[in-house]
């Protein structure tokens, strides 16, 4: 409750009467767990699964029309998604990704969002 009340104080503008305040001034600024605090320069990356309904030329036609792929680079990840099970298509802010992995919901792929492990 005190770390509330010393947000509050922050944004309010409480003056000060012969001294005195009804809320106590924070000496310094409340310091966050290590698990509420949020890694912002860590990347998200989105990843397109292999699935047994799209034809391959699909795929390749969802990644050079909305990513904007090259065909060699398109292929070149495709192939990945069909041999190996899945490919990164695209890696950047989780509020990106998320938006990329709707789009990708909406062309029929199925697509997650995860942190980037590198």
């Amino acid at each position: 409750m005190a770390v509330v009340a010393q947000l509050v104080e922050r944004w309010l503008v409480v003056p000060d009467v012969a001294g005195s305040s009804p809320v106590d001034r924070p000496t310094s600024s409340p310091v966050l767990e290590d698990e509420t605090r949020v890694r912002f320069d860590i990347p998200w990356v989105l990843i397109v699964w292999n699935d047994p309904i799209n034809l391959m030329n699909y795929v390749v036609h969802v990644f050079r029309s909305y990513f904007g792929y090259p065909r060699e680079e398109a292929e070149r990840l495709m192939l990945l998604v069909h041999h190996e099970g899945r490919a990164v298509v695209a890696s950047g802010p989780r509020e990106e990704m998320e938006r990329h992995a709707q789009a990708m919901h909406d062309y029929g792929l199925h697509a997650t969002v995860a942190r980037d492990a590198a």
